[in-house]
């Protein structure tokens, strides 16, 4: 049986500007191939440390925060009382252990909300200046969805990597 090609290799999404294609391969890359590498991982699977890492749960629920957070600077907005709330969550999510299907609900849940929002983005938004954080450090539309996608892709690579330690 043939393999599926790469998201990349399939061909542009629909409704979203070239310039923003390899983001939006990216992203639904990530979640191609974060959502059978946790299929069916156990909670202690779930939330192990393998030589102190971050857990995979760790992983699961910082890669939809930190996009919403990256995609909400690229359009030029301040982080919400809501945002920061969930970004403080992550200090103590080895803790709280939120469940399997929670953390996926969320992670594709916020993986769509991304590739919407790349279909609104004209292309002469892309070098539009953009601050980050309360520091206010220079970038653009584009550098953040970049960025964004990028390091959903190292997160997940990271999931890929630790479900295949984790079921030993």
């Amino acid at each position: 049986m043939d393999s599926i090609p790469e998201v990349w290799l399939r061909g542009p999404l629909p409704g979203i500007q070239p310039y923003l294609q390899p983001a939006a391969h990216a992203l639904q890359q990530v979640r191609e191939d974060i959502e059978p590498a946790a299929q069916d991982l156990t909670p202690d699977q779930l939330w192990h440390r393998p030589g102190g890492a971050a857990a995979i749960g760790f992983h699961l629920h910082h890669l939809p925060g930190s996009l919403e957070r990256l995609l909400t600077y690229s359009r030029g907005e301040p982080l919400s009382a809501e945002h920061m709330a969930r970004l403080a969550s992550e200090r103590t999510v080895h803790e709280d252990r939120p469940g399997l299907d929670a953390l996926l609900t969320r992670l594709t849940g916020e993986i769509e909300r991304a590739l919407d929002y790349l279909r609104t983005v004209p292309v002469e938004a892309l070098l539009q200046k953009r601050e980050v954080g309360r520091k206010k450090l220079p970038s653009t539309t584009l550098g953040l969805v970049f960025h964004a996608a990028e390091h959903s892709s190292r997160h997940a690579g990271q999931i890929v990597t630790l479900a295949k330690i984790v079921r030993g």
